[in-house]
């Protein structure tokens, strides 16, 4: 494999956006230039991603309010499912409601039990502007949904309700990286 053709190769790593930080509780916009600034930011979504050990990374967890996100992620079958979506919109999460331990990028050291659909497919546009559809199954389906939250403006913990909640925030109240 060339050297240019690993995701992230030509990538520079960013900091990542913590929870408390405006940027992941705004909306993100949808892209609209296809050009090579689109490209470098999949590139750097990549690199970031890969240096934090994450599964998925959403623009706005490095400060960039556009609805993008990238993922390497293994569905429950150890299949390995790696790409990126620009403008993507989650037009089904379906089936069993499972509840797994989720982590995020954005609350380093911690993660809860959170409920997710174990199917979602994921609809937008490549990063050259082509239409792209992405089908996630088991722990694939949770990071589909999870990265199309951040894109929202929500994070995993939004989904928490009770003991786990207030679990959660205690932790996150304790946190080194919390301000």
């Amino acid at each position: 494999m060339r050297h240019g053709s690993i995701p992230g190769a030509r990538g520079r790593v960013r900091p990542l956006t913590l929870l408390g930080a405006a940027a992941l509780r705004e909306p993100c916009r949808d892209v609209t230039d296809f050009g090579p600034g689109l490209a470098a930011l999949v590139e750097d979504l990549f690199a970031t991603m890969y240096a934090a050990r994450g599964v998925g990374l959403a623009a706005n967890q490095i400060g960039v309010g556009l609805r993008v996100f990238v993922y390497d992620c293994p569905d429950d079958e150890d299949v390995r499912h790696l790409g990126h979506v620009v403008n993507p919109r989650l037009v089904e999460a379906d089936g069993v409601v499972i509840r797994g331990p989720e982590g995020c990028l954005s609350l380093p050291g911690l993660e809860a039990g959170t409920e997710r659909y174990d199917h979602a497919v994921v609809e937008g546009r490549t990063v050259t502007g082509e239409p792209v559809t992405v089908h996630g199954t088991g722990f694939f389906a949770r990071c589909l949904q999870h990265e199309c939250d951040h894109l929202e403006g929500r994070v995993y913990a939004d989904r928490l309700t009770g003991w786990r909640r207030r679990r959660l925030d205690r932790r996150i109240g304790r946190a080194a990286w919390y301000r």
